[in-house]
């Protein structure tokens, strides 16, 4: 309490004054109508829904173009929520995410296939006579996997801030409902943090087991926050101010759809052998992947590593011949990659790795890859082949040409089903193939 602050005369200065200022807030709140109160809504259109992934996915498609990986031909089960957390939070996240990975899977393109499981509509559609299995593609692989943690609350915190002054003045009127003036600030806010985590697997579509370390585990922590700000002053008893609150949620569900995209390009490239990890930002190199390749070099005869260095230098911008051999021409071209020393007679594990990871992604090494399987042979084949480029040619044009008896094709099997299974078997023989060299990473048995 102050008393006798200010002389009587400067007291009833200040009176007026309040008074005035007072009158003048009375004056406007009387011109404001309660019942004309109104809220604009905000207009937008509509948009294409594009991510932090949405380019890293058509990137890993052209990827697959570049490092010519063969045919991919994926399939994906039914992926939900496996906490049930769906159902208890009122639909906070998704209770099924397939959509999400069908669209994620098929937003790749490149040499990846996507096929969708639906087996109550292919049904449908053979009773109704409209369609069969004669044209339907067979899957490679199959993902399977789910939302398997949604921690709620993991941490809340809370901070405020206040502020107040009054003073109280004397010799006023008696009428007056306060001889106070006063002023307050408040501030308040909370946050809070959840954690989701999606895991996918990769399983082998003809024998329905998981293949080795084909698995994803992915975390993203969720925040949501809510803060609260008020200043109010109060003269002789009358009071005004302005308060404001505001809450933010980070979407759960885009969280999840941010999950996916992230895995599915973790679970492709790990599974084709593609360095990935270069499309993803702060993603370290993975250890699979280098592994396999690593494995590889020491299994491969020098001449097939030269073969495949060859090929890579050529996506590299070099223009090398595939001859098996480290002639003058490919020294000069590791020389200006990698400062390559032309006294060695081989190519050392680290220059092999640097050459596979650091081919470009671009259109124009797409161009190159076109242009080297026009000049030579399919690149995918250079890796693993022990004969010259020229000498593959040729004896792959022989065998073309080799008539195949007819009693050969049936087999001692129906019609029908022969021409089935020789397809069937044509296709398993290429696909391996073709994903021989920079593409799938072969298993311990197909080596």
């Amino acid at each position: 309490m102050m008393k006798h602050l200010f002389p009587v005369k400067s007291t009833r200065c200040y009176f007026k004054f309040f008074v005035s200022l007072a009158l003048v807030q009375f004056l406007f709140s009387c011109a404001i109508d309660p019942k004309n109160v109104d809220v604009q809504l905000e207009q937008s259109k509509p948009e294409i829904k594009v991510t932090s992934y949405s380019d890293a996915l058509d990137a890993l498609g052209l990827m697959s173009e570049i490092y010519a990986t063969g045919p991919l031909k994926i399939q994906s089960q039914g992926i939900g929520d496996e906490t049930g957390t769906s159902v208890s939070t009122g639909g906070e996240i998704q209770r099924d995410i397939t959509e999400i990975m069908k669209s994620t899977l098929n937003s790749v393109g490149g040499n990846v296939q996507f096929i969708e499981y639906d087996p109550a509509y292919i049904q449908n559609q053979m009773v109704t006579g409209y369609s069969s299995f004669t044209d339907k593609m067979i899957p490679d692989v199959v993902i399977t996997g789910g939302i398997t943690e949604f921690d709620r609350g993991l941490e809340t915190r809370g901070h405020g801030t206040d502020v107040g002054a009054e003073a109280t003045f004397t010799g006023l009127w008696s009428w007056l409902p306060s001889q106070t003036v006063s002023a307050e600030y408040n501030k308040a806010g909370k946050q809070g943090k959840a954690r989701i985590t999606l895991d996918f697997n990769l399983k082998n579509f003809q024998t329905l087991a998981g293949i080795k370390k084909m698995t994803t585990t992915n975390s993203m922590v969720v925040h949501k926050a809510l803060a609260n700000e008020e200043f109010a002053v109060s003269i002789f008893g009358p009071t005004f101010g302005r308060k404001g609150s505001i809450k933010k949620v980070q979407g759960r569900h885009n969280v999840v759809r941010l999950l996916v995209q992230a895995s599915m390009i973790q679970l492709i490239g790990k599974y084709l052998g593609l360095p990935y990890w270069k499309l993803l930002d702060g993603a370290m190199a993975d250890k699979v992947v280098i592994g396999r390749l690593t494995k590889r070099f020491y299994r491969m005869t020098e001449q097939e590593k030269i073969l495949s260095s060859q090929e890579w230098l050529f996506l590299h911008g070099y223009d090398v011949n595939p001859t098996g051999k480290l002639d003058a021409q490919t020294k000069k071209a590791l020389q200006k990659y990698n400062k390559f020393d032309p006294s060695k007679t081989s190519i050392d594990l680290d220059t092999f790795l640097r050459l596979y990871i650091d081919i470009p992604c671009n259109a124009k090494t797409l161009g190159r890859r076109e242009k080297f399987a026009r000049l030579h042979i399919e690149p995918s084949l250079t890796a693993h082949t022990a004969e010259p480029a020229q000498k593959y040619v040729k004896s792959q044009k022989k065998a073309a040409a080799t008539p195949v008896k007819a009693e050969q094709r049936t087999a001692a099997a129906p019609p029908e089903r022969a021409v089935t299974v020789t397809k069937r078997k044509t296709e398993q023989k290429n696909t391996v193939r073709g994903n021989a060299g920079i593409g799938r990473m072969l298993s311990d048995d197909e080596w």
